[in-house]
């Protein structure tokens, strides 16, 4: 069962990476806030969820929790860090994303979901 807590966090790592190198290339930023993009990311996981990188810390607890066999602190853990990393999201990140995008950013928000990552990508949005 702990050979199988590498699947998660190795998901985790390539998710991060992924996501910063779109921050850094599309965005022509970083995702910590001293540096944030100067253009909307919507590449790469973006295209089928907000915020991938919050999935995959999840991923992450996962990890560990199965790594480490305590799946109450692990329950406990994800917990609060879902909880603390939604408020954030809910009165931090999405509100600053409005004011610099606008409307880009409401269009985006209508076709990609905030933490349940889409199947098929949402973006960028057909016209067909």
């Amino acid at each position: 069962m702990r050979l199988l807590a590498i699947v998660p966090l190795v998901v985790r790592v390539y998710i991060a990476l992924r996501s910063a190198f779109a921050f850094a290339w599309e965005g022509r930023g970083t995702p910590a806030p001293f540096d944030p993009p100067r253009s909307l990311v919507v590449t790469a996981f973006y295209r089928y969820v907000r915020n991938p990188m919050y999935v995959g810390a999840v991923l992450t607890v996962i990890g560990e929790t199965t790594l480490f066999g305590s799946v109450v602190a692990g329950l406990e853990y994800a917990f609060v860090f879902a909880t603390g990393s939604l408020l954030f999201v809910l009165f931090y990140e999405e509100p600053a994303l409005r004011r610099k995008f606008g409307a880009e950013y409401e269009e985006y928000c209508r076709h990609v979901p905030r933490f349940i990552p889409r199947v098929t990508p949402g973006w960028p949005v057909s016209k067909a």
